[in-house]
C-alpha cells in the first residue's frame, strides 16, 4: 500500500525553517528518522520511505506554495495513489 505525504512550503533560503516552511521541516524529519534520502525530481524533492509494511512517497515541491498543486497532482498520478492515501 502506498501513501503520498506532501510537505508544503516555499523554496529559497529566506523561507528556510520559518513558519512558512513547517511542512517541509515535518516531512524532512519523517524522512530522516526512517532513513530516506531526498532526490530532486520533477517538480519536487522526493524520498521514498518504507515503514510498517507501507511505502510513503514524501515530496517537498520545488514550486512556491501557490503552485504546489502541480507537484501534488503530478506525483499523485505518477505513483497511482488514491486521494484518500494522501497527507498534506
Amino acid at each position: 500500500m502506498k501513501f503520498l505525504i506532501i510537505g508544503l512550503g516555499n523554496i529559497g533560503n529566506e523561507y528556510a525553517h520559518t513558519r512558512h516552511n513547517i511542512g517541509f521541516d515535518v516531512v524532512a524529519a519523517f524522512v530522516q528518522k526512517h532513513g530516506g534520502i531526498f532526490k530532486q525530481e520533477r517538480l519536487a524533492y522526493v524520498a521514498t520511505v518504507k515503514w510498517k509494511g507501507r511505502t510513503f512517497i514524501c515530496i517537498c515541491p520545488t514550486t512556491y506554495m501557490n503552485l504546489s498543486g502541480k507537484a501534488f497532482k503530478y506525483w499523485l498520478d505518477k505513483e497511482k495513489i488514491a486521494l484518500e492515501h494522501t497527507l498534506t
